[in-house]
């Protein structure tokens, strides 16, 4: 939950509102049902993989190596775009407080602040991140309070009030809907790491899935009740193209005033300024992991900083891709493409889950048919459901990763690795 932050659907809300028109919580809800049998799937592969504990690990032991080669390439677009989209909410976020500032300046300022931190060796704790999901979360519970006191407030409300933000008539789109969904995924996005930890957990066979599933639901029902909750306050209203980034921030003004508008763009504004470095680092380091196994160039990206033990290559190149692609592509569009790989690696663990456990099982369970199965299907028509562009940028990402992949690997005749190494 430290991970996913209590606060996740805060930063993606206007975005998603505009694309579904206005049912941001119905897109939520439906999402948690791609995950919640995605995380089933998860833990379930957690058990056969203990130790290795990652998509492109399931997908190439269970289908195939080149299968597997697809998945992580398909990641690591994940992983490096993480940093991309923070750099360019954040600057968002900082024109709210400082807006004589021009976006350029910011973008170049946290690319450069990321980037310099990383190479640094400076790692957030798990203490401080604890400490800001708490501060987080009294923060919601202070939104919670004030929008408590404005429906109680606001006497003119019929039975539909309540419900419209489940269902609009005036605005419910199917298409709509799905592009909602779509990039609503990324309120999800982080709970897979759960299964990294297999080696560590006790009773693990157990604990894994439980624990994946609980991250899953607890993160869908608080994300589901917040955005409800703006919801309530805002309508279906769509919010300027050039305001999405700060619309939570906008709904909190309209019941809070300048004091709750800064409370919560500060409090999303830190939140992706923690996930912009972790993200950074933890992408350098699957770089690292890549070229240290010669998946990728190890003269470049194999190489480590003896002193700080940081792969500082890694984290300029993803540094310039975060500071480039602020000035190329929306925080929309970069979610989209994030999104891509996330719901590719997915799809893949759902496929690998009833590989193992139905179709190579000697015990055919209607359960590992059906869950696996449902997963798969809704996270596909999830995914179908991205842009053309985003879905046009990923699918060549991937057309680069296969010609890659078949020069390195001879038609993939031999294994490429994807393994973040261990803490040194």
């Amino acid at each position: 939950m430290v991970i996913i932050q209590p606060i996740a659907p805060m930063g993606i809300y206007g975005v998603i509102n505009n694309a579904a028109g206005g049912h941001v919580v119905t897109t939520i809800l439906i999402a948690l049902v791609a995950m919640f049998f995605t995380a089933i799937s998860y833990g379930k592969m957690a058990r056969v993989y203990p130790s290795a504990g990652s998509a492109y690990t399931y997908v190439g032991q269970e289908i195939h190596t080149g299968l597997g080669y697809l998945t992580g390439w398909a990641m690591v677009m994940d992983y490096i775009l993480n940093p991309l989209i923070c750099t360019i909410i954040c600057s968002k976020l900082t024109q709210n407080i400082l807006p004589g500032i021009p976006y350029w300046a910011l973008a170049i300022f946290y690319a450069g602040f990321f980037s310099l931190l990383n190479l640094g060796g400076v790692k957030t704790s798990a203490r401080i991140n604890e400490v800001l999901a708490a501060g987080m979360t009294v923060v919601v519970i202070i939104f919670f309070a004030f929008v408590i006191r404005f429906v109680l407030g606001y006497h003119q409300r019929g039975p539909a009030f309540f419900t419209e933000p489940f269902y609009n008539p005036a605005t419910f789109n199917l298409s709509a809907i799905g592009r909602g969904t779509s990039l609503a995924v990324l309120t999800y996005i982080g709970f897979d790491g759960i299964s990294t930890f297999s080696e560590e957990v006790e009773n693990p066979r157990r604990n894994i899935m439980l624990a994946t599933v609980l991250v899953c639901v607890v993160a869908g029902v608080l994300s589901a009740a917040e955005v409800y909750a703006a919801q309530l306050v805002w309508g279906s209203k769509p919010f300027a193209v050039d305001k999405v980034e700060s619309a939570f921030p906008i709904v909190a003004q309209q019941i809070g005033g300048f004091f709750l508008f800064h409370l919560l763009n500060f409090t999303v504004l830190i939140a992706n300024i923690g996930s912009g470095i972790a993200s950074q680092l933890a992408a350098a380091r699957l770089l690292y992991g890549m070229g240290r196994n010669d998946a990728i160039p190890k003269s470049f990206f194999g190489k480590i900083e003896e002193k700080r033990r940081i792969p500082a290559n890694n984290v300029m190149i993803i540094g310039a891709v975060a500071l480039v692609g602020a000035f190329l592509i929306t925080y929309e569009r970069g979610a989209e493409m994030l999104n891509f790989g996330a719901f590719i690696a997915f799809m893949g663990v759902n496929a690998a889950a009833f590989v193992h456990y139905y179709l190579r099982s000697t015990e055919k369970k209607i359960g590992n048919l059906l869950m696996p199965l449902i997963g798969f299907v809704v996270c596909g028509v999830i995914w179908w459901s991205l842009s053309p562009p985003a879905k046009i940028a990923g699918t060549i990402w991937l057309a680069l990763g296969v010609a890659y992949g078949v020069w390195k690997t001879s038609g993939f005749r031999k294994e490429m690795s994807f393994e973040v190494p261990p803490e040194e």
